[in-house]
């Protein structure tokens, strides 16, 4: 009996843990994978990996980084493993535009994401949508601080040819 109220409680204390990172985890996920069923399984599967590897976080208060780069990691693996591919769709996703220019823009702003290396997207994901501070995104990204400055700011500056005033506002 004892086992299992041992189990339970490590169950929920893991859910307490890293359940308000799961939704991060899917957008950091698709922001990489670019395709949100593929995003899912790499959530799924990031989730069983920190649970295995629970007992190697040394402090709580990193949990959020740390399940961000096990979810980072597992996609630039799944990216590795389809190399040879151009993806599902070859020809890429034909997004048909909407007039209002809202749409327009975050469609213009989602390709030129897109333009971007993997890496580079992360950065841009992890500090302007998630408001990771530079910090967190270099421990993420399993670089330095510096490093990490730094790539947010190229990235930044190669998306600011594909934005127009309007974006910026």
């Amino acid at each position: 009996m004892s086992r299992a109220l041992e189990a339970s409680t490590r169950a929920m204390d893991f859910d307490a843990l890293i359940g308000p990172y799961i939704e991060p985890g899917y957008r950091l996920a698709v922001t990489l994978l670019q395709d949100p069923d593929e995003a899912r399984d790499a959530v799924q599967e990031s989730a069983v990996k920190a649970w295995r590897s629970l007992g190697r976080l040394r402090d709580p208060a990193q949990s959020r980084s740390w399940f961000l780069s096990i979810v980072a990691n597992h996609c630039r693996s799944t990216m590795r493993r389809r190399w040879w591919s151009l993806g599902r769709n070859p020809l890429g996703a034909v997004r048909v535009e909407s007039p209002e220019d809202g749409v327009t823009r975050s469609v213009d702003i989602d390709a030129g994401m897109k333009r971007l290396s993997p890496d580079d997207r992360a950065a841009l994901h992890l500090h302007f949508y998630q408001d990771l501070p530079l910090a967190e995104v270099a421990r993420v990204l399993g670089i330095s601080t510096g490093a990490a400055r730094s790539r947010v700011y190229r990235a930044a500056k190669r998306m600011r040819p594909n934005l127009t005033e309007e974006d910026i506002r």
